[in-house]
């Protein structure tokens, strides 16, 4: 299956397309290629464009006092971007970073909002993908204020369970909360 065809299975689980929609839909993503360590965007630019992962793992985070904070991991066959940016044309305060060599096929704002009035679904399309990372966020923001550092490693195991084994141990504890070192000790207890 090619990217493209990936892209619009996925598009199908959302919202039905018609083979014309299809072929309207293909020419505005663009596939793009980032190597492990590239950003997708910067503390500071706008975001003028979402992707859909066709290839490699992303973490968006922030800085904040020298130590680096994970909100939520993207990975192949899902969609990532800044819609706190992008939407209101702001400047982004998240990074979005692969953190292994990525293929993507983006779509730039302009090209969104014809997929919006050119396709028959297409805004309940981009309703229901803004629903999704919103929930997600939500869900990782409230578990911060809820649940324990073990309690968050295991919301992590269940939500990544495929993310273990491929990325670094530091970007798992800064998405728990918790200092690299202590990651051990808190998959221990969370396993109990």
């Amino acid at each position: 299956m090619t990217p493209h065809e990936t892209l619009l299975t996925v598009i199908r689980r959302f919202v039905p397309l018609t083979p014309a929609e299809e072929e309207l839909i293909i020419p505005w993503f663009v596939a793009e290629e980032l190597p492990k360590g590239g950003f997708f965007l910067r503390p500071g630019e706008v975001s003028r464009k979402v992707a859909f992962i066709v290839e490699g793992v992303f973490h968006n985070f922030r800085n904040r006092d020298g130590q680096e904070h994970t909100f939520y991991f993207g990975r192949e066959q899902e969609f990532i971007g800044d819609y706190s940016s992008f939407l209101p044309a702001q400047p982004a305060v998240h990074a979005i970073q692969a953190l292994e060599p990525a293929r993507l096929l983006s779509i730039s704002y302009d090209n969104l909002e014809r997929l919006y009035r050119q396709v028959q679904q297409g805004e309940r399309f981009g309703r229901l993908v803004a629903e999704m990372l919103f929930v997600d966020v939500l869900g990782q923001l409230t578990s911060f204020y809820e649940e324990t550092p073990e309690e968050r490693y295991a919301r992590f195991v269940r939500t990544y369970p495929d993310l273990q084994q491929r990325i670094p141990q530091y970007y798992i504890a800064s998405y728990v909360g918790v200092k690299p070192q202590s990651l051990s000790r808190i998959r221990g207890r969370a396993m109990l």
